[in-house]
């Protein structure tokens, strides 16, 4: 989806960095469903007990794959979540801008963005994946048909990390609801399970929207 970048901060702030809008404008990832169908995606979600990160390996989930000539999966997220991108021959950016929804912030230097998987792997391999093949993991991993991939500033992914929603929510709570429709639609799209305390955060999450 698309938001205006002229917009005044405090109307940033205050309202989810996913609507479309005229203007200069920035990319994000394919708009998920709606709360209503998210709610009803999440309630024919199984729920269970994590599974152990036993033979977990980031190695098991092959990314970042070529997607079009010399661009591969970080690179096209890149280009398509920014504004103004200019790349190079090997597709590497050489300018632009990226905003971050999770902490509203606004970044010019690709070194200084990250690409989340918003299902971090660590997390699917918990809820389901460690019993895929690697072609599957390697498919979840570079995903842009869906709402897995978002461009946002490398503090707040880290801050992240693996966590699930019921242990780490976006500082911008703005885009909770739409950080929940996007989680819930990467979980429905590959049949993962989840734990007690995430249905219930994600639900308090739908909540907002």
């Amino acid at each position: 989806m698309r938001r205006s970048i002229t917009a005044a901060v405090t109307a940033v702030a205050a309202t989810a960095a996913f609507t479309l809008s005229a203007g200069p404008a920035l990319a994000y990832p394919p708009d998920p469903p709606s709360a209503s169908t998210a709610a009803t995606e999440l309630a024919s979600l199984t729920v269970k007990t994590e599974g152990s990160t036993t033979g977990y390996s980031r190695d098991k989930f092959p990314h970042w794959i070529t997607q079009s000539g010399t661009c591969d999966t970080r690179e096209e997220v890149l280009k398509r979540d920014g504004t103004g991108v200019t790349v190079d021959s090997s597709c590497q950016p050489t300018a632009g801008k990226w905003y971050s929804v999770y902490d509203s912030t606004y970044i010019t230097d690709s070194s200084g963005v990250d690409i989340d998987h918003i299902v971090p792997l660590a997390e699917a391999w918990k809820s389901g994946a460690s019993g895929w093949t690697q072609a599957r993991r390697q498919e979840f991993a570079n995903n842009l048909t869906i709402a897995q991939l978002i461009a946002v500033s490398a503090s707040s992914n880290r801050s992240k990390g693996d966590r699930d929603p019921s242990e780490w929510k976006p500082t911008n709570t703005a885009v909770h609801c739409i950080y929940a429709r996007e989680w819930i639609w990467v979980k429905y799209t590959y049949k993962l399970s989840l734990q007690s305390a995430e249905k219930t955060a994600l639900q308090q999450m739908l909540g907002t929207c």
